[in-house]
């Protein structure tokens, strides 16, 4: 794909988020965590986002999706099929062609049986019939539907979770932190599944700080640190020393990883979150 020729699926230009707090009683002030986010993705393109807790990550999901809370105020410019992504824009997006697959399983309702949940929103004479459909498309087996989260693993729940999140016509998904903590097997199932939705020609945001799982399917890389976006690069120039890679935090941080050099100072600098 010569991304160069094409428009992409989604831009992030300059995007600044700040959150207005009241402290001492009346005093007025703004925090801002977000300072200068940029990425884009293309269609059938795989593009991770990659930093530590608090640089920011979820914050973009969520500034692109429209789900900042009320005290949010967002700069910049982001942009879908080359159009200005409004605010009603989201609300007519969110759900439909662009989805969203949370970080955590207890978005799941514990009450309820997770066949149930994948019908929610589904057009009541088709839902079973569709949930039908997901579950198997998402390889679950259909006496699954009347158990609840608690009887599942936690490679089935983030199989559900998808199952209530992408469905039929969606053109962007992004994916938070959908691997933490789950055994090497699901691990595997949930990367195969989010490649799927970039072959079926969707594009997909990956919100990880988990950078050699990503670069199983990743096609590009962007590094986010205090906010900002560091750089982004191929996929594969993720290999040797990082002589291929843009800037000396992302070379620093590829080789801190334990499979190469275990910088440790960089370690000792706070880089432990992304270097397991």
């Amino acid at each position: 794909m010569n991304r160069t020729e094409k428009t992409p699926l989604l831009e992030v230009k300059k995007l600044e988020i700040g959150f207005t707090q009241y402290f001492k009683g009346t005093q007025k002030r703004t925090i801002k965590p977000i300072a200068d986010l940029h990425v884009d993705i293309h269609e059938g393109e795989i593009v991770a986002v990659v930093g530590a807790s608090g640089s920011g990550k979820s914050l973009l999901a969520h500034a692109v999706l429209g789900i900042l809370p009320g005290n949010a105020i967002c700069k910049g410019q982001i942009m879908y099929c080359g159009e200005e992504l409004t605010d009603e824009r989201k609300i007519q997006l969110r759900g439909k062609e662009i989805s969203f697959i949370p970080q955590s399983v207890n978005y799941l309702d514990p009450l309820m049986p997770v066949g149930k949940q994948v019908q929610i929103g589904l057009e009541k004479s088709q839902a079973k019939k569709k949930q039908q459909e997901l579950f198997c498309q998402y390889d679950l087996q259909e006496n699954t539907s009347n158990l609840f989260p608690y009887e599942l693993s936690g490679g089935m729940l983030r199989r559900v979770l998808f199952a209530t999140s992408v469905r039929e016509g969606v053109r962007l998904v992004i994916a938070d932190e959908p691997t933490p903590g789950i055994h090497p097997q699901a691990l595997s199932e949930i990367l195969k599944q989010l490649k799927k939705f970039a072959d079926a020609g969707a594009g997909v945001m990956l919100i990880t700080h988990d950078i050699m799982s990503a670069l199983e399917i990743a096609d590009r890389m962007a590094v986010i640190k205090d906010g900002r976006t560091v750089e982004i690069s191929e996929a594969s120039a993720f290999e040797g020393k990082g002589e291929g890679l843009q800037t000396d935090y992302t070379r620093r941080l590829w080789r801190a990883l334990p499979q190469n050099d275990f910088d440790l100072e960089f370690r000792a600098e706070g880089g432990t979150e992304l270097c397991p």
